[in-house]
């Protein structure tokens, strides 16, 4: 297909610096914990984007020395020369593709973890950070300054070395430069405080002996916070935001402005979630920083439509449509929109699994594309499927996440697919959750696999059609059978504090529920209890849906927030807010142990840990360690939604199995299952279960997975640096 004619502004060239992009697509830099160790995983899985036309891709934040060590989260490291070799090797894969290669030079001052060099940071001033417990810091002298510029400037010489295009430092995230910046880290006296002039003091002299070492090869910029979001303390667009900016415009010392909004302490306002913000939601503040600027500005903010990306570009917003997030979901996402495919495009849900991986120190994932970090490790591409040498035709019960997915990666294989949904509609619990307040943009996850599936011509969705029993399944004459049943809440109230139901709890009574019965409109009383054990978005959401309906509610959880896994995806703060305003009541460390129903339902709760704290350290046969604590509150209410355990779907995959010596009269070759039929889990596992077992699918047991390669240092090889006898 051709591209439409409105985008052909996005596939300008930008001048920057030196160097000329091919197009508009800036892909930012973000984490995704492969670092410089692990150089296959990092290089592959950004080279991706470059294949999928992104003009400009950067890698991670990247530490410029062991002082800004920030294990044990993984950034890329420019420390010495085994770290230049590494990242060459990412840089090669960039400019395979056409694209340049861009890198963010990053020392956190006073937010320094240095879990592994176990070195002292320094800072502008001696302060506590904000957002690490038990970081330590040095307060600067003017010695330290000019130590720590160069840093900076070997850090430069040693990105140029490794092929690097553009370099940017990093002012945002309350990082070193930005710490001197903001009046609320810098408490300093001499001539690098108190005025902006004397704040953006050392911010200019790293510019500027960056630019002379390395200018003339690579074009230097800033990622930049225009605004930290709060208030006359930090950084305002309109004062210091924007004054900052031309500071460097009088010196030219800045060639291009990556900008963006926010603070370390709350990720959130920069890496925002689509609970809380839409996309572009940062417009009105680079907007005006842009007015200000006479180099290239970029923009960010979780843009996926082209029609909007072309807006920025022509409303003066910004120069360059910046993006991290829908570059994870759709690395191909520019070849799409010069193609004329933008209804391909696999949109990002801003659902921040990706963010929470790295707050895990785990390798990031990606509910809309299972391929990400998969592309050096298991030789995965997201729009290449290897051809099936023989395929069969195959039967996937249930279109769920991983039904969807799996139906779509075996369809593109060239498998014969029959996706049954026993629903209306496919989408399985993603129909309930994309109705959860804020979460409609979730419901991306059913569009995006609907509009692939209507395409392949040899996959066949049948909707309607009621549960499937064994005997049908057996019956269906498929060569081979994949379970995508999904799971259910558990209507008893088993959780898992006590591993046992809840007494007096079953969902088949009006007063109690399951979040399937509220969301299929099962009515409750004034007064709510939600009980919740998942302790991510389903509990707080049945608080806030109850909440906003009139209910009184109260939310019993667990653990030692509400949404604890929310901290993760930055969704946290917000999800903190919306309780409080919202006036919902919170137990915290609370289960329940029983219930009663009456004239009013009585739930009775105990403190996880109401035992005494000295342990008896004699052993004495039936006798529990600790003096037993009975303190309990009872909480009386109309309704109870149990948001506890959720079970599998198994039963017809059970019953199929255990009539495996029926499967060859019927022409049954296998059956396997994928998704929460197999265990209940996040939704960008369950589609990532349904995507390997269809990529592996002949393998000699596509329920297990095959060995993936594994990055790590191989005794007796040689190692980078030396260790210095």
């Amino acid at each position: 297909m051709a591209r439409n004619p409105e985008h052909d502004i996005l596939f300008e060239s930008v001048k920057v610096g030196p160097k000329t992009t091919k197009n508009r697509f800036w892909q930012t830099p973000h984490c995704n914990s492969a670092g410089s160790d692990r150089p296959g995983t990092q290089a592959a899985f950004r080279g991706m984007k470059a294949e999928g036309g992104w003009g400009t891709v950067f890698i991670e934040y990247t530490a410029i020395h062991p002082e800004s060590d920030d294990s044990p989260h993984w950034s890329a490291r420019l420390w010495d020369e085994g770290d230049v070799i590494s990242l060459r090797h990412f840089t090669d894969s960039i400019h395979a593709h056409g694209a340049l290669a861009g890198v963010e030079l990053y020392y956190a001052g006073l937010h320094s973890q240095s879990g592994e060099s176990r070195a002292i940071s320094r800072a502008p001033s001696q302060m506590p950070s904000e957002a690490i417990p038990l970081a330590s810091t040095s307060e600067m002298d003017e010695d330290d300054i000019r130590t720590v510029i160069r840093m900076h400037v070997d850090a430069a010489i040693r990105a140029r070395d490794a092929g690097f295009d553009i370099i940017e430092n990093l002012v945002s995230d309350s990082m070193i430069v930005n710490q001197f910046l903001q009046p609320y880290y810098n408490k300093r006296t001499d001539k690098y405080g108190g005025s902006l002039e004397n704040r953006a003091r050392f911010a200019l002299e790293i510019a500027e002996a960056t630019k002379k070492a390395v200018g003339d090869d690579c074009a230097v910029g800033y990622r930049y916070s225009v605004d930290t979001m709060d208030g006359a303390d930090g950084l305002e667009v309109w004062e210091d935001g924007i004054g900052f900016i031309e500071l460097h415009e009088r010196e030219g010392l800045c060639d291009v402005w990556d900008m963006k909004v926010g603070r370390y302490s709350e990720l959130a306002l920069e890496i925002a979630a689509s609970r809380s913000t839409a996309s572009n939601y940062m417009a009105p503040w680079i907007r005006e920083a842009k007015k200000a600027c006479s180099v290239p500005v970029v923009s960010a903010g979780r843009v996926t439509s082209p029609d909007e990306m072309v807006q920025i570009v022509k409303s003066g917003q910004a120069d360059l449509i910046g993006a991290a997030r829908p570059s994870i979901a759709d690395p191909f996402l520019p070849n799409k929109i010069d193609e004329g495919r933008t209804d391909d495009i696999r949109e990002c849900i801003g659902c921040n699994i990706c963010l929470s991986k790295w707050w895990q120190t785990t390798p990031l994932i990606c509910t809309q594309n299972a391929t990400s970090m998969e592309e050096y490790r298991r030789g995965w591409h997201p729009e290449k499927f290897e051809p099936a040498e023989d395929p069969c035709s195959v039967l996937v019960v249930g279109a769920g996440p991983a039904g969807m997915e799996c139906a779509r990666v075996l369809g593109e294989r060239g498998y014969d697919v029959h996706l049954r949904e026993a629903t209306d509609e496919i989408g399985g619990c993603m129909r309930d959750i994309m109705r959860y307040p804020h979460l409609a943009e979730w419901g991306r996850v059913i569009s995006y696999r609907q509009g692939q599936l209507d395409k392949l011509k040899n996959v066949e969705v049948h909707t309607g059609v009621g549960e499937m029993s064994a005997a049908s399944v057996l019956e269906y004459g498929a060569d081979k059978v994949v379970f995508a049943t999904g799971a259910r809440w558990s209507t008893n109230g088993l959780g898992g504090v006590t591993m046992a139901p809840l007494d007096g709890a079953d969902a088949a009574l009006p007063e109690i529920s399951t979040p399937e019965q509220i969301m299929a409109g099962k009515e409750t009383g004034e007064r709510v209890v939600v009980l919740d054990y998942e302790g991510y978005y389903t509990g707080v959401s049945m608080a806030e849906l109850l909440a906003d309906q009139g209910k009184d509610v109260t939310i019993v959880t667990s653990f030692d927030n509400v949404a604890s896994h929310c901290i993760y995806t930055e969704e946290i703060h917000d999800i903190r807010r919306m309780l409080h305003e919202k006036n919902i009541k919170q137990h915290t460390l609370h289960w329940a142990d029983k219930l009663e129903i009456g004239n009013a339902v009585k739930l009775t709760i105990f403190y996880l840990y109401r035992d005494g704290y000295v342990r008896t350290l004699t052993p004495m046969k039936g006798e529990y360690s600790r003096r037993a604590g009975t303190e309990v509150t009872e909480l009386e209410c109309d309704s109870v939604v149990l948001c506890t355990a959720r079970l599998s779907n198994d039963g017809v995959f059970r019953e199929v199995k255990a009539r495996s010596a029926e499967w060859a009269g019927q022409g049954i070759q296998a059956v396997y299952r994928v998704g929460d039929c197999h265990a209940p889990r996040i939704v960008a596992n369950a589609i990532f279960d349904g995507h390997r077992l269809a990529r592996e699918f002949e393998s000699a047991d596509p329920q297990q997975p095959l060995p993936w390669i594994r990055e790590r240092q191989v005794w007796g090889h040689e190692t980078f640096p030396k260790r210095v006898a």
